[in-house]
Parts: C-alpha cells; structure tokens; sequence
C-alpha cells in the first residue's frame, strides 16, 4: 500500500503546525513561550491519532535578556556619554549569549580569529583581556569546533569576557549558550555580534580597553517534556524525538520548529500504517535543548538501554532538501538507512562521525543506536540557524512533506522486528570522540560523560 504516500504529500498538518509554532514567538528554555509549545505540540500528537499525549514537568534554570554592549573604555570608566557611545549595541550588532552572567568586564580586546586550539595557543597572554573569535571553523581543521569550547578556552585562559563574531553577512548576531549542566550560568559576560560588527571591532578597536556588559536574570522556570505513543505495546520501543525550544531572537522557524513539525507529521502517517510496525514508538518533544541539552539528558537518564531499539532525532530539517542522517557508526542504522533510500530511489546523504550536540546525544552516549535527522546544506555551521533571520519564508512544505515520507519509511523499517540495530558499548563511543578529535572540547565544556 502505498496511500499514504499521497497523503502525507497532501497533507498540510505538518506545515500547520510549524506555523503554529513560529508564531508563538519567543520559545526560550523556561519561557512562557515554550509552555505554549509543549502544549501545541501535546495537542497536535494527540489530534493525529497517538496516545497517552501528556507533558512531563521539570525544573530548569531560566535566563531573560536585558540590554547587552560592549563600550570603549577611557579612563578608568567604560565611557556613556552621547558623544562617545558605546562601539557595538543593539539587536542588528549585539546581543547576549544565553546563561551569560549578568556583569560588566572590561579588558584588552584581542581577536582570535577562529578560535579554535592553535589560535588561542598562538596568543599567549590572555589574562583579563575581551577575546572575539568567529561562529566559523576553518576547512583545514578536521572538526567543527563548537562555541561552547571556544567560550570555555577564552574561561581557561583568563579572559574576561567573551565576543562571538559572526561569519554570516547581513547584520546578524549570532545566539547560543553558555554554561554547563553543573554550572548553568557561564563564567564571564558573552554577547555575540554581527560579521560586520566584528569586521569593525577587528579593524579599529584591536589592542584598546572595550568593556562587555550584560543585564538579564536568571530566575528559576520550569520547561517539560512532550511524549505520546502509537503502535504494539511491546517492551523494546522506538523513539522519534525533535526539540520544541528555540532561542528568543527568532522564530526558530528551521531550528527546531522544522524538526519537530516533521515528527508531527510523521505521527500522523505512522497513525495510519499502525499495523505495519512491530515495535511501539515513542514520540518525544523535549524542552530546553538550546540551554544544554537539559529534558533530553533528564529523559535519557531514565530509560533502559536495553528496551530503546535506536532514536531517531529531528533538528533543523527542512533548509536543505536533502535529508541528512548522521547515524554515528552504528551499522544497523546506517544499512536501514541505505535501504529506505534505495527503495525510494531517493537521495539521502549519511555521516558516520559522532555529533554529540542535540537531543539524540544523551542516547548515543549511552551506546543507544540513535540519528541526527537534519537537512543537508552547503559549508560548516549554522547559517541563519541562531540569528533573527531563523525565520518560515526560508523553509518549504515540499521538502517537509517530502522528508516526513523517508522519516516514516525509515521508522517502519526500524521497527521491522527482523532488523537489529545492535547497541554499541560505551568505551567504544568514548574512544570514537577521541579519535575524531572531539573529546578535548568536551571535556572543557563538562560534556564528556566517560
């Protein structure tokens, strides 16, 4: 049968909901935007047809904005006054980085760059300096360096505050947290500026005193977890998985209303071919993943390994219209994989290195199979994701309707109680971080769980 096909490419419940969700507005971690998210998101699983839709509360440590700049210092005062305002301010240059301090540090302004190891090994001291690198990794680094290594190697070397440059044209503050599951609020004042911001802090502001301020709170919220289950109710399950969070400058229209748009949708096709899997699947929408991971680690602290057949997580689909799956060496997922795009003659682009950021992490970490399910795009990073051009005009329901087809497909597949997906031990996930480069910034960042 093949009918479902057709009506998940006519279907509109997927696109509806993401509309749903962007213009919500500000779903940050804790928010009473995220609260509405959650339930959105509860109400569209259960109006699809899955069951036992509920929201699982948690605590979190919440983070609100206030004014961020960073200013010239003259004297023995960062200077204020109308002739000499500040150098970068605004939401089009300047804009905190969440779970930053609320402080002001002022210091030697240095920029590093890219950087990433070797450029802060080349600067020697830093100490009570304002370092800036870029959003950017270079090609002939092997690895993506994340900018929660380069906010905790700036922490490390002493600086005092901490300047995230964008690479991205188009007056676009770059966002992303910091902090660390022990200590949630970071260690010196962040903000992320627009390229061109940098480009001028860079070319005018090298080697003088720039003070970085920052006003938020930090008040304690709540986020939560959405779950509900269609198929048998076997022991061993399934479980497809997105983030409904985003960060409070957007819409977080690709990052992750995409993803968990796509989850609905697939709910809603896999209500209707329920005879077809031989496994439960657990639908999970989780709170606060922009803020460190926080409902997906909560939620995986909790589950058997042994009864989790492999995760199959939605982030930040829908952009490119190539799906991508990241299934992290796991050669049962990555078989599945091949054959979903054989039977549907249809491009898949997969990656076997470990990416241990979003919500299937605290899975895999655990040696639980598990994908990042995302969108294929061109060049290293982002792109709009984090910035206030994160928006639904850069999205198309083509490449969600047709995304939700190969996620269906796959999930049916995977649920196929012939197929083994085969957990993999631990220390071999550890030593596979090591050889790829990226257990030295986990370790940094309080994210190596080895």
């Amino acid at each position: 049968m093949t009918d479902w096909i057709g009506d998940t490419f006519t279907s509109d419940v997927g696109w509806a909901h993401l509309e749903t969700l962007v213009n919500i507005g500000n779903r940050m971690a804790g928010s009473d935007g995220e609260r509405e998210a959650l339930e959105r998101t509860r109400d569209a699983l259960d109006a699809v047809g899955a069951r036992d839709a509920r929201i699982e509360p948690f605590d979190v440590q919440g983070w609100e904005r206030g004014d961020s700049a960073i200013r010239l210092v003259e004297g023995d005062e960062a200077t204020t006054d109308c002739e000499n305002p500040t150098v970068a301010s605004g939401p089009n240059q300047c804009v905190a980085l969440p779970r930053s301090p609320a402080s002001e540090a002022a210091g030697e302004f240095v920029d590093l760059d890219y950087g990433v190891p070797e450029d802060f090994e080349a600067a020697g001291d830093l100490d009570g300096a304002v370092v800036m690198v870029s959003s950017d990794t270079p090609d002939s680094l092997d690895r993506f360096v994340h900018r929660r290594e380069k906010y905790y190697r700036a922490v490390e070397a002493g600086a005092s505050a901490f300047v995230f440059a964008n690479h991205v044209e188009g007056t676009l503050p770059p966002t992303g947290s910091v902090g660390t599951p022990d200590a949630p609020i970071g260690d010196i004042p962040a903000v992320g500026v627009s390229k061109e911001a940098g480009s001028r802090l860079a070319r005018r502001y090298e080697g003088d005193e720039l003070a970085v301020a920052v006003d938020c709170t930090t008040p304690e919220a709540e986020s939560g977890t959405v779950a509900a289950e269609i198929g048998p109710d076997t022991d061993e399950y399934l479980i497809v998985s997105s983030h409904v969070d985003a960060h409070d400058l957007a819409e977080g229209a690709m990052d992750n209303g995409a993803g968990t748009a796509t989850v609905v949708e697939v709910a809603r096709a896999l209500a209707a071919r329920e005879d077809d899997l031989d496994t439960r699947v657990r639908f999970v929408g989780f709170g606060a993943e922009e803020v460190g991971l926080v409902g997906s680690s909560r939620f995986a602290a909790t589950v058997d390994p042994e009864r989790v057949k492999a995760v199959v997580n939605v982030d930040s689909n829908v952009f490119g219209r190539t799906l991508r799956l990241d299934h992290h060496g796991f050669d049962g997922l990555e078989a599945a994989a091949d054959r979903v795009a054989d039977r549907f003659d249809h491009p898949v682009s997969l990656g076997a290195e470990l990416v241990p950021h979003s919500d299937h992490w605290p899975f895999v970490e655990r040696g639980i199979p598990g994908y990042m399910v995302s969108g294929e795009t061109a060049g290293r990073g982002r792109g709009w994701g984090h910035t206030g051009a994160d928006t639904l005009d850069k999205l198309e329901s083509r490449n969600l309707r047709e995304q939700a087809i190969l996620v269906t497909e796959l999930v049916v597949e995977l649920a196929d109680a012939t197929v083994d997906t085969e957990r993999r031990d631990r220390e071999m996930i550890a030593a596979a971080l090591e050889a790829e480069g990226k257990a030295t910034g986990m370790k940094l960042t309080g994210g190596w769980p080895f």
